[in-house]
């Protein structure tokens, strides 16, 4: 059992938080990941800062020139309201990816923080389920913080929406369990550029930013095959209070794709490491 002093740098943090989180070995890694960042704090203030700034320059500047969208359920939208939700997963998705790609590159080629690891009674899914804990747990706060931010503006007005954070979390999940089953694939820190290539237009073209409707056929079907759709669909959905059978289809795609994640880092892990 992981003992916690309060006055350990992250303690406050690790005493707040569910004692199963940080109980038995997968758990110490996520503690250890909350100690390595507990005098770097102000690198969570980016991720909150971006998704915010893109709100404030909607709010304040390009939302006036948009006007109503066609939102969930056909009703219509203001722009801001339309793209809040969409925001807020994909915050926890650049929180989730950061951590399991560029972070667990640099524990695994260089550091080889792994390896050590192996060396005690951790295993390979131990390894994985923890760094993807750690992974999800920076995308949840991140999308705590946007939610607090959309309740201040008055963008929570269904009970619905509390299901928000749930759903950043699943996204933060999914995101990070793929993603660090690909950082296992990089050779070289320029190799990342893979990485913006499929996060930056998925952020994109993933409705984000517009109802799917404005693509030609062709194109929608293969923004329906992205993840971040899945989550902001969900997400839109939720914030506006219509939920629909539909959501089940996006969580199961979500859930489907994490279980994937953990199984394949797993493997590769085990197979790259114990050799």
């Amino acid at each position: 059992m992981t003992t916690t002093d309060p006055r350990r740098p992250g303690g406050v943090l690790l005493r707040i938080l569910p004692p199963g989180l940080y109980s038995g070995r997968a758990g110490a890694i996520i503690e250890r990941s909350v100690l390595s960042y507990s005098r770097g704090w102000l690198v969570f203030v980016s991720g909150v800062m971006e998704p915010l700034f893109y709100l404030l320059a909607f709010q304040i500047g390009f939302g006036a020139l948009v006007g109503d969208v066609t939102g969930p359920g056909g009703r219509p939208l203001d722009y801001v309201a339309f793209v809040a939700p969409a925001l807020l997963v994909a915050s926890a998705m650049n929180g989730a990816v950061f951590d399991s790609t560029f972070g667990v590159f640099f524990k695994f080629r260089y550091a080889k923080t792994y390896d050590a690891m192996l060396a005690t009674p951790v295993g390979p899914l131990d390894i994985a389920a923890g760094e993807i804990g750690w992974a999800v747990l920076r995308g949840g706060l991140y999308a705590v913080a946007f939610f607090g931010v959309m309740s201040v503006m008055g963008m929570v007005d269904s009970p619905w929406a509390m299901l928000l954070v749930p759903v950043a979390l699943l996204v933060a999940f999914a995101f990070a369990a793929i993603g660090m089953a690909c950082a296992t694939f990089l050779r070289s820190p320029s190799q990342f550029e893979f990485v913006q290539l499929a996060v930056v237009p998925m952020f994109l073209f993933s409705t984000t930013f517009f109802p799917l409707s404005v693509y030609p056929v062709p194109l929608q079907v293969v923004v329906q095959c992205l993840p971040l759709y899945h989550g902001v669909e969900l997400a839109r959905g939720l914030s506006v209070g219509v939920p629909d059978l539909t959501m089940l289809g996006h969580a199961a795609y979500l859930f489907a794709l994490a279980a994937l994640g953990v199984v394949a880092t797993a493997r590769r892990l085990a197979g790259l490491l114990l050799r």
